[in-house]
């Protein structure tokens, strides 16, 4: 009676490793971008990047300060209406208007960054969004985030990975994965 018992519990074991490992974590990394700031912006990308380098699959959640730098600085949309108008005005518009968060001193520090950066091979902003879309990465933009802000979709670059959504979305995506963060 106890041996049937035991290979009863065992079964019963065996089928709960067997739903927690079909469950666990995938090889990916889930990504909030909120801030705007080159330097976390670039170190958002790099990050990316590289995780896709070690054979990850990678998420990047675009949302509020995030997402201006994701506007096509050629693309020109109509119909806002004065708050668009307005945050369309106020924030950057795509990668290369964006400032650093520390010593920025006026513009003068991010142009000094800029300078640095290309006397030492390291790709912008763009090169790195362009990687990004080579290498897979999937980024979706906030509609909550672009609905506060009066940016529309048409604005948007154009990069072959790229979906809008809410929350729970990213939610769904980041509930499994290895590595979630918040930049």
């Amino acid at each position: 009676m106890k041996e049937g018992n035991l290979e009863k519990q065992f079964a019963e074991l065996k089928s709960q490793v067997e739903t927690l490992s079909k469950e666990g974590a995938e090889n990916k990394l889930s990504m909030i971008v909120f801030s705007g700031d080159m330097d976390k912006v670039l170190a958002s990308l790099l990050i990316a990047t590289g995780a896709v380098a070690m054979g990850m699959d990678v998420v990047m959640f675009f949302t509020f300060w995030g997402t201006p730098i994701l506007r096509d600085k050629k693309k020109k949309v109509g119909g806002k209406d004065l708050m668009g108008k307005m945050f369309s005005a106020m924030l950057p518009k795509g990668a290369c208007k964006v400032k650093l968060s520390k010593m920025n001193m006026g513009g003068m520090g991010t142009a000094m960054m800029k300078s640095l950066m290309k006397k030492k091979n390291v790709a912008s902003i763009e090169e790195m969004l362009e990687l990004a879309a080579e290498l897979g990465v999937r980024i979706y933009v906030c509609e909550m985030s672009m609905d506060l802000m009066g940016f529309k979709r048409e604005e948007m670059i154009d990069y072959p990975n790229l979906s809008f959504c809410g929350v729970a979305k990213f939610l769904e995506e980041a509930k499994n994965s290895k590595i979630q963060l918040f930049i």
